[in-house]
C-alpha cells in the first residue's frame, strides 16, 4: 500500500507539471506550483516588477513636472513668445501610438490566455507602431525646420524640440523593452517559472507604454492646446 500510494503521489505531480503549471488549490482553484507540487512566488515577481517600474515612472513624472512649470512661468513672461504651427504630422503620431497601446493589451490579453503566437503577433505590431510615431516625430521636426523653427528661434519653439525629444528618448527605452520582451518569447524557458516571469516582464513594460503614451497626450495638450492669458 505505501509503494501504491508513493507511486500516486508522484504521478500527480508528474501530470500536474505536464499539464503546464496549475494544480487545484486548498479551495479547488488552481494556482501556480513548480515541479515539487509547491507553489511559485509570482505574486511577488509580479510587484517587484511593478514596483520597480513605478519607481522609474515616478521620476519621469518628476522631471517632465519640473519641465511644465517652467514652461508656463516662461510662456507667462515670455514677451518673444511665439505660438507654433501645429504640423499635422503629429495628429498621426498621436493616433499611432493611442493605438500601440491598444495592440500591447491585445498582447498581454494573449500571454495571459497562453496564446503564444497571438502574443508574439501583437506586441510585433505595438513595436512597429512605437517606431511609426518616432518617425512621424521626425518628421515633424523637419517640417518645422523648413519653416525656419529651430531650438533658438523662440522660447516656444525652444520647450517644443526639448520636451518631445525627452519623450523620444524614453519611448525609445519602451521601444528596447519591447524588443526585449520579443526575443525572450525565444529564449525564456517553456515552464511554469518561464510563465510566470514573462508575464511579470510583460505587465511591467505595459505600464511603462501606457505611461509615455498619456504623457504624450499630455505633453501634445500643453504645447498646443494651452495658451498662457
Amino acid at each position: 500500500m505505501a509503494t501504491t500510494v508513493g507511486t500516486r503521489t508522484e504521478t500527480n505531480r508528474s501530470v500536474g507539471f505536464g499539464e503546464g503549471s496549475k494544480f487545484p488549490g486548498p479551495n479547488g482553484n488552481g494556482r501556480r506550483h513548480n515541479g515539487d507540487g509547491d507553489l511559485l512566488p509570482e505574486g511577488s515577481m509580479s510587484a517587484r516588477y511593478r514596483i520597480g517600474t513605478w519607481v522609474l515612472l515616478a521620476s519621469i513624472a518628476m522631471l517632465f513636472t519640473a519641465l511644465t512649470s517652467a514652461y508656463i512661468v516662461r510662456a507667462a513672461s515670455a514677451t518673444d513668445w511665439r505660438p507654433l504651427a501645429l504640423p499635422r504630422i503629429l495628429w498621426l503620431s498621436t493616433a499611432l501610438l493611442v493605438l500601440s497601446s491598444v495592440t500591447l493589451e491585445a498582447a498581454r490579453r494573449n500571454l495571459k490566455s497562453l496564446r503564444n503566437s497571438g502574443y508574439v503577433q501583437w506586441l510585433a505590431l505595438t513595436t512597429a507602431l512605437g517606431l511609426g510615431f518616432l518617425a512621424s516625430q521626425l518628421n515633424a521636426w523637419r517640417q518645422l525646420a523648413a519653416q525656419g523653427v529651430f531650438l533658438a528661434s523662440n522660447p516656444h519653439s525652444s520647450f517644443f524640440y526639448l520636451l518631445t525629444a525627452l519623450h523620444g528618448l524614453h519611448l525609445l527605452a519602451g521601444l528596447l523593452a519591447l524588443l526585449y520582451l520579443l526575443l525572450k518569447t525565444r529564449t525564456l524557458r517553456a515552464d511554469v517559472v518561464g510563465e510566470a516571469r514573462r508575464q511579470a516582464a510583460a505587465d511591467a513594460v505595459g505600464i511603462y507604454w501606457h505611461f509615455m503614451d498619456g504623457l504624450w497626450i499630455y505633453l501634445f495638450l500643453l504645447l498646443f492646446l494651452w495658451r498662457s492669458q
